[in-house]
């Protein structure tokens, strides 16, 4: 799969415990639809990683939650900098959140971490 002319970052997947246990402890941004951790690394890639808890529904419903996620992450592939690892922690409002709102709202996020400034 190509990603046109303009190449899209890499993201390597976070996949062990302590990544997404180092990522809790960096910043946060929260969302109606899920919250952000990111933390700064030294891999030279961005690391990205997902979780939804039981919380959220049964497992059909925590897949399809990460699946929007993981969509949404990939339409906001180029804002996600290198050196940092992020978790989105998937919440139930992913499931009817219109998909264009899930993707601005997590260009927001990523903007809010990396400017330092409250978006909107």
């Amino acid at each position: 799969m190509t990603a046109g002319p303009q190449q899209a970052r890499n993201l390597r997947r976070l996949t062990k415990r302590a990544q997404f246990l180092g990522a809790a402890r960096g910043k946060r941004a929260g969302r109606t639809a899920f919250a952000l951790q990111a933390v700064a690394v030294g891999e030279a890639e961005p690391g990205l990683g997902f979780t939804v808890t039981k919380k959220v529904g049964n497992s059909p419903e925590r897949n399809r939650v990460k699946r929007r996620l993981r969509a949404a992450a990939r339409a906001c592939a180029d804002r996600f900098q290198p050196q940092h690892d992020y978790v989105l922690v998937g919440r139930r409002e992913a499931l009817t959140l219109p998909f264009g709102r899930l993707v601005a709202d997590l260009g927001a996020a990523l903007g809010k971490l990396h400017d330092g400034r409250q978006a909107p």
